[in-house]
């Protein structure tokens, strides 16, 4: 984890600037944000200070430049586009204002008869009748590019913190005559990461929207607060969700799925009609066929399943092909690891796969064979064959009895 309370990013276009601060997570914000150049800003002076740091990054750039906190992550596009477009050549600086449920140690939006923003007032600086005012500043801007570093300039550090604060660019502007706009948006989407719990609280909000969004795209789900969406996860019309499901990236759901309770999903692709679960895990390369069937306690990795094969239980499919109709009995396990390399197992088409088989990966089963419960299948089985591995049966006639017998007299 690294602190980000003071890191700026300006959005240009095209252009993304990150500012970051020295120090050690310095090569890994610049990783993570990549392909956005990334500039350090030498010391803490300041928000305004740190877009400076931008100056050389957006020489000769004069279009909108939004400056946007590291830390608020929740910011809507649209929100971001309609502080841009509001740089309509009349207006050259636009702040984002917003209506927290406690404006305690907010800065006041001050705006003028025409609804033009005035001034900036900080609550510590705000009396009373200022303090009233709810609409407060968010700390994020949209300047016009050709004037963005003349106005910083013009921002000094007369305070107590000795510090080139961002929002004394509203003063300049205004003192130089620009006019400044106010585009309000909504406290919730505002809200700043600084702490595990913080990031936490963002996590649940984002979660929220990913849950709205799949409903409003045809999914149901049938307890929504108990599942969980990575920002990409596809879920196409209607998919059935039960409760206590978690995607993670990567998962592209067809039509008409079923996904049972308890299920986790990641990097995988599930086709239409198909059902999951409950209690099943479909890792990264997980690719279900369309009218498959994946039971309870199933791991699927790296395998593809097709057309109405079915996994009911208890069994893990690991680097696999499985054909089309093909059935997988319970407890079944495809052993692709022999503790230096990976390999595969093919199964065929309609081939039946009794229950606790081991198949010693790499094996080929023939379309429509059988394998015998209990097998252990160490060779190629081929099409339409039986196969069958297990020690002889031997029945000791009143065996159970004697044992019986011997265990109690052992016990007295």
């Amino acid at each position: 984890m690294f602190d980000i309370g003071w890191m700026e990013m300006l959005v240009v276009a095209v252009i993304a600037v990150v500012v970051v601060g020295p120090g050690p997570e310095m090569n890994a914000v610049a990783e993570i944000v990549a392909p956005a150049e990334t500039v350090v800003q030498g010391e803490p002076l300041g928000t305004a200070h740190a877009v400076l740091a931008a100056r050389e990054a957006l020489a000769g750039f004069d279009g909108a430049v939004l400056i946007l906190f590291g830390a608020d992550p929740l910011i809507p596009t649209e929100t971001m586009r309609a502080m841009a477009d509001r740089l309509d050549g009349e207006t050259s600086l636009v702040v984002l204002g917003m209506r927290p449920g406690d404006a305690t140690g907010y800065g006041r939006l001050v705006s003028d008869t025409d609804g033009a923003l005035s001034r900036i007032v900080e609550h510590r600086d705000a009396d009373r009748e200022t303090r009233r005012i709810g609409l407060c500043n968010a700390g994020v801007m949209a300047v016009e590019g050709a004037k963005l570093f003349d106005l910083l300039e013009g921002i000094g550090r007369d305070n107590a913190k000795q510090e080139y604060y961002l929002s004394d660019i509203v003063a300049v502007a205004i003192g130089r005559g620009l006019a400044c706009s106010i585009v309000e948006g909504e406290a919730r989407d505002l809200v700043g990461i600084d702490s595990r719990a913080g990031l936490a609280a963002a996590e649940a909000i984002v979660q929220d929207r990913l849950r709205a969004r799949a409903m409003a795209g045809g999914a149901t789900l049938i307890d929504p607060r108990t599942v969980t969406f990575c920002f990409d996860t596809e879920l196409g019309r209607d998919v059935l969700v039960e409760p206590h499901v978690i995607f993670g990236p990567g998962v592209r759901i067809a039509d008409n799925v079923h996904i049972k309770g308890f299920c986790h999903i990641e990097e995988a692709t599930i086709a239409e009609g198909a059902t999951v679960g409950p209690f099943a895990r479909l890792r990264r390369g997980a690719r279900i066929g369309a009218e498959v069937r994946i039971g309870n306690f199933v791991e699927v990795k790296n395998a593809e399943i097709e057309r109405g094969a079915k996994v009911s239980h208890l069994s893990y499919v690991g680097d696999a092909s499985i054909g089309e109709g093909a059935n997988i009995g319970a407890g079944t396990i495809t052993c692709n690891y022999d503790g230096m390399a990976k390999h595969r197992t093919d199964i065929g088409a309609g081939a039946f796969i009794g229950s606790n088989v081991a198949l010693i990966a790499p094996v080929t089963i023939g379309e429509r064979a059988i394998v015998g419960a209990g097998s252990v299948i160490t060779e190629d089985v081929p099409a339409h064959a039986l196969a069958v591995t297990r020690a002889p049966q031997v029945n000791r006639d009143e065996g159970a009895t004697k044992l019986l017998a011997r265990n109690k007299a052992r016990k007295g």
